[in-house]
């Protein structure tokens, strides 16, 4: 069986199939293209049918963060999925508009919320773009440019054209772009700790869930990581315990999944309420004073416009839930620093 993906994805088959890459899912990896090519099949088993060498593209064989090219022949195993589960995922995505930050013919700059995936995968059957597409029937292109986490709010970029995608990407692949993040830390960040360039090697749990770690420099499955530290607030409360918490700013060199949390991590200052690399116990404590999320924030970005090569800066201030749990700390402080 051999079909174009480029629109509406097929549902999944118990036969091989033979999918050409289209238009609109050129330079998707391979793991995103299959998730959302195989409705209602487990995210573990597309994971497993890749590391099996079953999927194959182009007779070869690829790894799942391999990206698919305009043409490519993808070569897919039987894979069975219940009636439910095809039907759930048939279900289109509601429509929904985000909060827009910048818009014109070549590019949307949205505020993504905590809470709201990026796109399907991973247990969720849509996310932003998903939402977007059915939001604007009309738009011919709408492709994600670079991903966020789940509960990362903040800057997200959307191309509105093949062109403008390629070359958003490539600069997001050449580091040309500026990326600072909002974060806010337990513990008293050392000024003078102002680079973290540790590799990191991404992995799944038995579960499927990506997890990431800091390995050595000399480790062949490490990926170099940089990321530059500067101390925005120190707020000395008790209710961090010893050191209090860091509002730092956090600029990324490159990106890699969950850099920023595992680098902070590693570093003995976990991410207020991560509940992947965080402190757990505090975490629990500060969902009683407000915090139910996750404080990171996509605060700024500069990228060169893919059209007119104008440089553009833009910035998503910290949402409501972010600001009143960071006055509550200021309340909470014996000291009460300068803000933002």
């Amino acid at each position: 069986m051999k079909q174009i993906i480029g629109g509406s994805p097929p549902p999944a088959s118990a036969e091989v199939q033979f999918l050409t890459v289209g238009e609109e899912s050129e330079g998707q990896r391979l793991d995103n293209f299959l998730i959302r090519v195989l409705k209602g099949v487990p995210k573990t088993h597309v994971y497993r049918i890749i590391r099996s060498g079953e999927v194959r593209v182009n007779k070869g064989r690829a790894s799942a963060d391999a990206r698919v090219a305009l043409g490519d022949v993808v070569r897919v195993p039987p894979v069975r999925t219940s009636e439910a589960a095809a039907a759930k995922a048939d279900k289109p995505a509601p429509a929904r508009e985000f909060p827009v930050l910048f818009e014109d013919d070549h590019v949307l700059a949205v505020d993504k919320p905590a809470g709201v995936a990026v796109h399907g995968g991973s247990g969720v059957s849509f996310g932003v773009i998903e939402q977007l597409r059915q939001a604007r029937p009309a738009a011919r292109f709408l492709e994600l440019v670079h991903r966020l986490d789940r509960e990362t709010s903040g800057i997200l970029l959307v191309a509105k054209r093949r062109s403008a995608l390629t070359k958003l990407q490539d600069q997001f692949r050449e580091r040309e772009t500026g990326k600072t993040y909002l974060a806010l830390v337990t513990g008293a960040w050392p000024a003078s700790k102002k680079v973290i360039d540790q590799p990191l090697h991404k992995y799944l749990q038995a579960d499927g869930e990506r997890r990431v770690r800091v390995v050595a420099k000399d480790d062949p499955d490490g990926m170099r990581a940089i990321t530059l530290v500067k101390v925005a607030e120190k707020l000395p409360v008790p209710l961090a315990g010893e050191g209090g918490f860091t509002l730092l700013e956090v600029t990324i060199k490159t990106g890699r999944t969950h850099q920023i949390r595992v680098h902070l991590a590693s570093a003995g200052h976990p991410i207020a309420g991560d509940d992947k690399y965080g402190d757990f116990d505090l975490n629990k404590a500060l969902v009683k004073q407000g915090l139910r999320r996750m404080f990171l924030h996509a605060w700024r970005l500069q990228f060169d416009h893919p059209a007119t090569g104008e440089r553009i800066a833009l910035q998503a201030p910290l949402p409501p839930e972010l600001q009143k749990f960071t006055e509550h700390v200021r309340a909470s402080s014996p000291i009460r620093p300068d803000r933002l």
